[in-house]
């Protein structure tokens, strides 16, 4: 650990207790509480405030693939890559208004009761094993090993497995105390991840002012960023020509210019933030006015994350271009490059922020994962038929179950990363998520959007668009260049780093959800004109409270202005 500083220890200590002591203290308290025990593990049932919940779905959602990931493609494209965080903002709004309704409303605790009430049995079923394999095999490995790449990259390499166990054991210990533990300690984690994030970014963009003999002078910094990679301060790339370099090929497959907000940006958004149990749990045990508040918050907050995770991306790469980032092995260590400039203390902060980021997100999946194991499997199928599922030991047996679901989880995930068995680096964090995440969003989204909705999607047509979504994303990704040509009216494929045609994955992403919902309604149309199993649905339940509507309308008016000056 010659590489930090007694004080940088001292302050990761302290984040550490303050944390573990506070997640305790919560632990103590909700013992005497009168909630049942798996309602408050699982769902921390009217016990989080607005800005717990909101607080929640940051640091839940901001983890190793945003510092990583994202500040590796801020590094590699640059502010284009803001449009995951800022899109979002968005989607929370239209999950607020239009979705959290039709949730509370239903009591909807899980996705796979969704998918059970207003479908069947068969579609939760398999939607609860497709959730937990996507939870374990790509969101738990990924956010492991790029944290402890990330973190060891300051410590010493040699430590990559060590913090990796310790990564995976302190999520765990979080977790063992239920969502209402992981909701507030999460409050100390995001105001963790944001005062350690902004002082990075400023130190950073002092530090450029001054390889530049600009002086201290963060503005100044910003300003020579800008002078100095002018292509990577634009949220709309261009579509690549004959002219083009492999580069900005590369750079497109990525992040496909205008054309992705017509399709797979929204579709990553909404299924992210609304069809999701690892987020939309933090919400469906508050009240609507509540977790709407909770919900938009999040969405002001997400505004604020691209500086917080992208910017350092591009420091380090007008550093490297200049000469002062020599070392630099690839995009995913770029903000690990950064930290290295930091001075003592701050360093420990930054590891703090970064560390707070990786166990919120990795304590979250566990919890759902253990909601899901726990309450649309094991109960359904392995107790179904117990007289012993009702009481006060039945619903410490749940809380159990919960608890081995998750070790079992992240053991896993531990064992397949040890070696990068699943070859995130290749990839690179954040595509590698984005990418295999793809595959199944499309399908789960129609389902999701339709079902609530339009009453005359069928449990038939579920299941088709399920099988629809996931082999068309497939069909995209993998034969449909070979079977079509590079260029269609559908689309254009380009040849990437490897001499092979490939459409970008967001096109991809776009076409497998139209031509599912194109699937689920034609099935549907053979059906009743209203299925037995729709929500009812009336405009009351809709209805904006005027704090609601000035929140909409503020995040509306910020998301504009940051387009209209990065267009």
């Amino acid at each position: 650990m010659n590489k930090l500083s007694g004080l940088d220890l001292l302050i990761f200590i302290i984040y550490f207790v303050l944390v573990a002591g506070y997640g305790y203290w919560i632990y103590h308290k909700k013992r005497k509480a009168t909630i049942t025990a798996s309602h408050d593990y699982f769902l921390a049932e009217g016990s989080l405030t607005w800005w717990a919940i909101g607080a929640s779905l940051i640091a839940s959602n901001i983890s190793a693939e945003q510092f990583i990931g994202m500040s590796g493609n801020g590094y590699f494209v640059g502010v284009a890559v803001a449009a995951y965080e800022w899109i979002a903002a968005l989607a929370l709004i239209i999950i607020a208004i239009w979705f959290m309704p039709v949730y509370l409303k239903n009591k909807i605790y899980t996705m796979p009761q969704f998918l059970k009430t207003r479908y069947n049995e068969t579609v939760s079923l398999i939607m609860a094993i497709f959730w937990l394999l996507l939870y374990v095999f790509v969101n738990l490995t990924s956010i492991l090993y790029l944290g402890a790449i990330a973190i060891s990259g300051l410590i010493g390499p040699e430590y990559l497995h060590t913090v990796m166990v310790a990564l995976a054991v302190f999520s765990l210990i979080i977790t063992l105390g239920g969502m209402k533990v992981i909701g507030y300690t999460d409050v100390i984690q995001v105001a963790v991840l944001i005062i350690g994030g902004f002082a990075t970014i400023y130190f950073a963009l002092t530090i450029v002012s001054e390889k530049f003999g600009l002086g201290r002078d963060a503005i100044a910094g910003f300003k020579t960023l800008m002078q100095q990679a002018p292509d990577h301060f634009h949220m709309i790339l261009k579509k690549p020509t004959a002219a083009s370099s492999q580069e900005d090929i590369n750079k497109y497959l990525i992040l496909p210019g205008i054309a992705m907000y017509f399709a797979g940006q929204w579709i990553v958004n909404l299924n992210y933030w609304g069809c999701n149990q690892y987020i939309t749990q933090r919400a469906l045990g508050a009240d609507l006015q509540t977790a709407r508040k909770g919900i938009l918050f999040a969405g002001f907050l997400k505004l604020m994350m691209p500086i917080i995770v992208m910017l350092p991306g591009i420091a380090a790469y007008v550093l490297h271009q200049n000469g002062h980032l020599e070392g630099l092995r690839g995009m995913d260590d770029a903000y690990s490059a950064i930290l290295g400039f930091l001075p003592s203390g701050l360093k420990g902060l930054a590891i703090a922020a970064l560390t707070a980021a990786i166990v919120a997100s990795l304590a979250g999946k566990l919890n759902s994962i253990a909601t899901i194991f726990t309450l649309d499997i094991y109960m359904k199928y392995f107790r179904k038929n117990d007289a012993a599922t009702t009481g006060e030991g039945a619903e410490k047996s749940m809380v159990g179950i919960g608890k081995i679901a998750a070790f079992v989880s992240i053991a896993i995930a531990v064992v397949f990363e040890w070696k990068d068995f699943l070859g995130i680096a290749g990839e690179g964090g954040f595509t590698f998520i984005q990418k295999y995440t793809g595959f199944i969003s499309p399908g789960v989204f129609a389902m999701f959007i339709l079902g609530m909705f339009w009453k005359r999607t069928t449990g038939a047509a579920a299941v088709a668009g399920l099988i629809t979504g996931f082999g068309m994303s497939i069909f995209f990704n993998s034969f449909a260049v070979n079977i079509f040509g590079h260029e269609t009216l559908l689309y254009t494929a380009f040849m990437n780093s490897k001499g092979v045609y490939e459409i970008p994955f967001l096109i991809n992403m776009g076409w497998a959800f139209f031509f599912t919902v194109a699937v689920m309604v034609g099935i549907s149309l053979a059906g009743p004109k209203v299925n037995p199993k729709a929500f009812a649905l009336d405009k009351q339940m809709f209805k904006l409270s005027p704090s609601i509507t000035a929140m909409v309308v503020a995040t509306l008016f910020i998301l504009a202005a940051l387009y209209i000056k990065f267009w």
